[in-house]
């Protein structure tokens, strides 16, 4: 099933930035080249300790936005200064890969974070020495699936966009080229 849009998928980018990357940093070998495998969501709850049904509607808003189910987390020690319980649900996570990982991001790249108030591109702190990126958005209401009459609190969102073979440079370098609006250190 193919759409037609009027700007390029952030899988045509990326298959297009990828020979640029790899030639950058001397990378002959195109199994050794820098690949994005999945993507990440979780949202915590820390309300869902008082309120369960709150912990429904997140994993319902959740499964919307990654069309996936989302599963719903359980806390896997006590914390008492969180009042939780070891094993008492607290959070919902998704993984994506494949085609769904590609229509998230570009929903991600193309629809949430041009909606983000006063954007002035997001930090590129966010890589770890394995290079993959994640970044946190306040409120899950930036994305177009989210219905706000039925959005009762704003519920912030860890995205985590795991790359293959990389290390932060060559993360920095691909996120640059799929479109990924980062600002300059």
């Amino acid at each position: 099933m193919t759409e037609a849009t009027l700007q390029q998928s952030t899988r045509e980018k990326f298959n297009e930035v990828l020979p640029q990357v790899c030639e950058q940093f001397g990378v002959k070998n195109k199994m050794a080249a820098p690949k994005i495998t999945k993507v990440s969501l979780n949202m915590g709850v820390g309300r869902a300790i008082a309120d369960g049904q709150i912990l429904n509607t997140v994993a319902d808003h959740l499964t919307a936005l990654a069309g996936q189910k989302a599963s719903v987390t359980k806390a896997k020690k006590a914390v008492a200064q969180f009042r939780s319980r070891e094993g008492q649900k607290i959070g919902a996570k998704v993984t994506l890969r494949g085609p769904k990982m590609w229509n998230f991001l570009d929903k991600l790249i193309h629809l949430a974070i041009p909606r983000i108030r006063d954007f002035r591109g997001i930090s590129p702190k966010g890589f770890d020495k394995q290079g993959n990126f994640s970044l946190g958005l306040t409120e899950q209401a930036l994305f177009p699936e989210v219905d706000l009459e039925r959005l009762e609190h704003n519920q912030g969102l860890s995205i985590t966009i795991v790359l293959e073979n990389s290390d932060p440079e060559k993360s920095l370098a691909v996120m640059k080229g799929i479109g990924m609006p980062l600002r300059e250190k």
